[in-house]
Order: C-alpha cells, then sequence, then structure tokens
C-alpha cells in the first residue's frame, strides 16, 4: 500500500470518530451526526480548519452511502 493510501485511510478513520466540540449535536462522533445537520453546513459552509475539512468528508461518505461500510470503524 503506498504512504499516501495509509494518509488518506488514517485522515478518514480520524474523521468519522471526531466529536463534534459544538452545537446541537456536541459530544456525538461526526460519522453520527443526521445527514441533514450536514446539509445544512454543506450549503452554508463548513468551519474552518481541520473540522470543517474533517465534516465535509463525513459528509461526501454520507452522500455517497458508505456509512454502513464505516460504521464497524467507530472506536
Amino acid at each position: 500500500m503506498h504512504k499516501e493510501d495509509l494518509m488518506v485511510q488514517q485522515e478518514l478513520l480520524e474523521a468519522i470518530n471526531q466529536v463534534m466540540p459544538f452545537g446541537k449535536y456536541a459530544g456525538r462522533k461526526l460519522l453520527e451526526l443526521p445527514e441533514p445537520y450536514l446539509v445544512w453546513f454543506h450549503r452554508e459552509g463548513f468551519p474552518a480548519g481541520k473540522l470543517g475539512q474533517q465534516l465535509a468528508l463525513v459528509y461526501e461518505v454520507k452522500l455517497n452511502g458508505l456509512e454502513a461500510m464505516l460504521r464497524p470503524l467507530l472506536k
């Protein structure tokens, strides 16, 4: 496996296991956020920085129907 592939896998694992630090769903892992909440962020703008990048990644995961495949990787 290439180094880039390992980095992408690590980023994905970190994103789905990241805990939402604020708002209505504070304390939930990003993969567990309701899809309409992620759609709202997509429409209004993701926060700056790493959290915004992780939310955008989880949005893409849900948009492409990959949530069930990744759920076993939650810690």
